[in-house]
C-alpha cells in the first residue's frame, strides 16, 4: 500500500509538469487554433537562461523572475516577428513554421550551451513530506501548477486585459470593432504561454537534468494532457495533466513497464483524437451552415 501511495504521489508531481505544458499549449491554441510544436523547445531555451543566471551568481528566485520576464518577451517576439507576418490563413504553413522554430531553438541552445547534461537546482529544500511519500520538489511543483491555474482563472475572469484576451481569441473581428487591440492581445497570449512553459522547464530540469533535448518526451505528455482535458479549456488541461501523470505512473509501475510509458502517451493522443476530439472536459461546438 505504501508503494502504491508513493507512485500515486509521484504521478501527481509528474502530472503538475504535464499540466503546465498543457496550459501553455492551450494558451497558444486559443489564439491561433493551432498547436505550437516548438513549445517544449522554447521552455528548454528559457530554462537555459535561468541556468546561466544562476551560474552567474543570481539566487534561484531572482533568476526565476528574470527568466519569466525574458520568456514573456521571447513569446511576444516570436508572435510579432514570425507568426504575425505569416498570418493565420494556412494551417499547414504555420505547422511548418512551428516545426522550424522547434529545430531553431534546439540548435541554437546546443550551439550556445552545448549538448552536455547539467544538473539544475531546485528552489525547495531536500527531504520528504507527508510521511515520506513525496519529495519537497514534487510537492512544490504541484503547488506551483495549482497557483498558475488559480492565477489564470482570476486573470481571465476579473481583469480587463484578461477579458479582452478572451474576446480576441474567440472573435477577433468583433473584438476589433469593439475597440480591442487584438494584435496586442494575441501577443500577450504568446507571452503568457512562453512564461508558463518556462516554469514547467525549470521544474522538470531538476528531475531530468538540463540539456537541449530534455523536453522531447515531456512536451508529448503535455500534448496528451491538453487533448485529454480539452484543448480550449485551461482547467481541463490541468486536470488532464494530473490524471495522465497518475495513470501513466501507475501503469508503468504495475502493468506496462516504464519503457512503454511514452507509447502510452501516444496511444492516449490517438484515442482522444479518434473518439473524443473535444477532450473529457471540452465542449463540442456546433456550427450552423
Amino acid at each position: 500500500m505504501n508503494a502504491f501511495i508513493h507512485q500515486f504521489a509521484a504521478g501527481l508531481a509528474n502530472g503538475g509538469i504535464y499540466a503546465s505544458i498543457g496550459l501553455a499549449l492551450v494558451m497558444i491554441h486559443r489564439s491561433t487554433h493551432l498547436l505550437n510544436f516548438a513549445q517544449g523547445e522554447m521552455a528548454m531555451f528559457s530554462t537555459f537562461i535561468a541556468w546561466t543566471l544562476i551560474q552567474s551568481g543570481f539566487g534561484y528566485w531572482p533568476a526565476f523572475a528574470i527568466t519569466l520576464a525574458a520568456s514573456f518577451a521571447l513569446g511576444m517576439a516570436v508572435e510579432r516577428l514570425v507568426i504575425r507576418p505569416i498570418g493565420l490563413g494556412s494551417h499547414l504553413k504555420l505547422v511548418v513554421v512551428f516545426i522550424g522554430l522547434l529545430l531553431i531553438f534546439n540548435s541554437v541552445a546546443g550551439w550556445l550551451w552545448t549538448y552536455d547534461i547539467r544538473p539544475f537546482p531546485s528552489p525547495f529544500p531536500d527531504g520528504k513530506l507527508f510521511g515520506g511519500f513525496i519529495s519537497a520538489h514534487q510537492a512544490g511543483s504541484i503547488a506551483i501548477t495549482l497557483l498558475i491555474q488559480a492565477g489564470l482563472f482570476l486573470f481571465f475572469r476579473y481583469t480587463p486585459v484578461g477579458l479582452a484576451m478572451r474576446a480576441a481569441a474567440q472573435n477577433a473581428v468583433s473584438s476589433r470593432l469593439s475597440g480591442v487591440p487584438v494584435d496586442l492581445m494575441l501577443g500577450l497570449g504568446w507571452g503568457l504561454a512562453a512564461a508558463i512553459g518556462a516554469i514547467a522547464g525549470m521544474m522538470v530540469a531538476h528531475v531530468l537534468f538540463l540539456d537541449p533535448n530534455m523536453m522531447a518526451a515531456v512536451v508529448l505528455y503535455g500534448f496528451a494532457a491538453a487533448l485529454v482535458g480539452g484543448i480550449d479549456n485551461p482547467g481541463g488541461a490541468v486536470a488532464g495533466g494530473f490524471l495522465l501523470g497518475v495513470v501513466e505512473n501507475l501503469l508503468g509501475t504495475y502493468l506496462i513497464g516504464h519503457d512503454m510509458k511514452l507509447t502510452f502517451a501516444l496511444v492516449i493522443i490517438v484515442a482522444v483524437l479518434g473518439f473524443r476530439p473535444a477532450g473529457i472536459f471540452g465542449v463540442r461546438m456546433a456550427r450552423r451552415v
